[in-house]
């Protein structure tokens, strides 16, 4: 293609945007920002997005089908499921003016996911034990209502998502078939060129399951998440999930006599450790809950960590909990919010203690007394020491992995593909049943597997750019090479290019009448991974640069040719 056939132009005096994708692919012309959150994708872009959905839809093309479902959905679809009140990023459609509305005032939901709408597509077909296993794929634009879309393409309210989904007669087939996608995703990001920095870690399965769901989390300072690593066993954690074990830090062995300490004002574990002049590892947080089942639970921890709540749920043996009402508070403990602590609660009032808690001595929790703590509490003397410790904070650096007792590798990532068991929860929604071998009606049981294709593109342009511009991998790049001609190589230019069309050799030929340093600006900022140029200093050969490095060479045409057509 010659550039000026593009009828897209790069803008280097392009404002810098919150992320190193928006500022580059904006001044590099390959997206177009319509609004915060929406881009379109121009020419060079669509040409890289349109590669790195191929390279998708070749492996998913052996674990599934492709279809394409619609971008709208009826309200009904998502009130079957029980998620049009709970959806939070959920978006509908109505008609923009009174012209429209008065055409038809009906609501729509535009789809941010497709299990409401491939759920009865598959049970209109399929119905009978020799249908299943089975999958359908798609790629296509979703929906969200991001409250504040940021980091370029990698979080907005329109984009591009490959989704899939699958059907099955059991728990175990499903659990079969969801490895072999693991498989798949992970040929994927090797060939997207994301596979050495690709881990998969462990997430929450949310209310869809009791098991993790799995993310592929690839390394990157721009990320968004945060990832638990843990080298011996190759498996990282989100951060909402990892299993954490406190480092142990050094106690005094002589038990202190226990003091009441009054702490009037001091509020917040930063001010409570200099007020009492302690460690943090020696204070404690202890929060009361309310479960959806009517209990009362009391949750203590170190200091210096947080509770993580989905933890604390699963520990409880609760559907949910939270954080009790300041009434409800004082009539447990006698006081105020900030004054909680273990010593002399009610026996109706269930104790969890974190593991960060154990091995501790003389420390300090609130006093059950409005503006009051306790010093040098001790298991044992003042305060029974539990059967169990528990795991429900939410680790930090420095903290341990329990089943390897290695220190987690801590690191920024940003999630570029996700897969879910589903199990029977959209299936139960709509009565969606299979016919087993003895003519009974058995559950069916499904799996969903998520890529951002366009979010892939961002993470790729934060990943592989330098000082002057993007460096594609040649597998995405929107051209295997950016041909310049300079004065005097015009002819020779046309011959290169006519030649490397006709092997097939995907070339930007930049013909424009501007400088040579323009052009090679462009060339740069672009990110072509290899650039040609021609000119009668060149003397009838091609200086040969990869955008990788900044040495060039000379070669004859048939050595171009070669080496690209390879």
């Amino acid at each position: 293609m010659k550039y000026t056939k593009l009828a897209i132009k790069t803008n280097k005096d392009a404002k810098d945007f919150d992320s190193i994708n928006a500022t580059l692919l904006i001044k590099a012309g390959f997206i177009n920002q319509t609004m915060a959150g929406v881009y379109t994708f121009l020419p060079l872009g669509l040409r890289v997005l349109n590669k790195i959905e191929q390279i998708v839809r070749q492996e998913m093309d052996k674990v599934g089908v492709e279809v394409l479902m619609p971008a709208l959905a009826p309200k009904g679809l998502w009130e079957t499921t029980g998620r049009l009140d709970t959806v939070d990023v959920l978006m509908k459609t109505i008609g923009a003016n009174n012209a429209s509305q008065n055409k038809s005032s009906a609501e729509y939901v535009l789809n941010s996911t497709h299990e409401e709408v491939i759920t009865p597509i598959a049970q209109e077909f399929n119905r009978s034990y020799k249908d299943f296993p089975f999958a359908y794929y798609q790629i296509q634009s979703k929906f969200r209502n991001e409250a504040r879309p940021k980091s370029g393409i990698m979080r907005g309210r329109e984009f591009r998502m490959k989704d899939l989904y699958s059907f099955h007669v059991s728990e175990e087939d499903l659990k079969e078939y969801y490895e072999i996608v693991k498989q798949a995703y992970v040929t994927i990001f090797e060939r997207l060129g994301l596979g050495d920095d690709t881990v998969i870690s462990l997430a929450s399965g949310g209310d869809f399951t009791k098991d993790y769901s799995h993310e592929f989390q690839t390394k990157l300072a721009a990320g968004e998440d945060t990832i638990f690593y843990d080298k011996k066993l190759d498996i990282g954690y989100n951060k909402e999930v990892a299993p954490s074990k406190a480092p142990r830090v050094t106690q005094e062995a002589a038990l202190k006599e226990m003091k009441e300490v009054k702490t009037e004002g001091v509020t917040g574990v930063a001010a409570l450790v200099k007020f009492m002049n302690v460690p943090v590892e020696q204070t404690t947080k202890t929060m009361i809950y309310e479960t959806d089942d009517g209990r009362i639970v009391a949750a203590a921890l170190r200091g210096d960590y947080a509770i993580n709540e989905e933890k604390l749920t699963k520990v409880v043996g609760c559907g949910s909990l939270q954080l009790a009402a300041a009434a409800t508070v004082t009539k447990i403990t006698g006081a105020e919010i900030g004054y909680a602590g273990l010593l002399g609660l009610p026996k109706n009032v269930e104790v969890y203690m974190d593991e960060s808690m154990e091995g501790r001595t003389n420390f300090e929790m609130g006093a059950n007394k409005t503006n009051y703590h306790n010093s040098n509490v001790n298991f044992g003397r003042d305060l029974p020491k539990p059967d169990q410790f528990y795991d429900f904070k939410t680790a930090k650096e420095g903290d341990l992995n329990p089943e390897t007792g290695q220190v987690y590798d801590v690191f920024a990532a940003a999630e570029v593909g996700n897969i879910f068991p589903l199990n029977t929860k959209f299936t139960k929604a709509f009565n969606y049943t299979y016919t087993d071998e003895n003519g009974k009606a058995q559950p069916v049981y499904m799996g969903c597997y998520g890529i951002g294709t366009s979010r892939i593109m961002g993470v790729l342009v934060e990943k592989y750019h330098d000082q002057n511009g993007i460096v594609w991998p040649t597998q995405v790049a929107p051209f295997q090479a950016y041909l310049i001609s300079l004065p005097g190589g015009e002819n020779a230019a046309q011959k290169l290019y006519d030649q490397l069309q006709a092997k097939g050799v995907e070339v930007l030929w930049d013909d424009r009448d501007t400088s040579a340093g323009a052009k090679f600006a462009d060339a740069d900022l672009l990110g072509i991974p290899v650039r040609l140029v021609v000119s009668k200093k060149t003397d009838g050969k091609v200086e040969w640069k990869d955008r990788r490095s900044t040495q060039t060479h000379l070669i004859s045409n048939e050595e171009v040719i070669e080496k690209l057509d390879a």
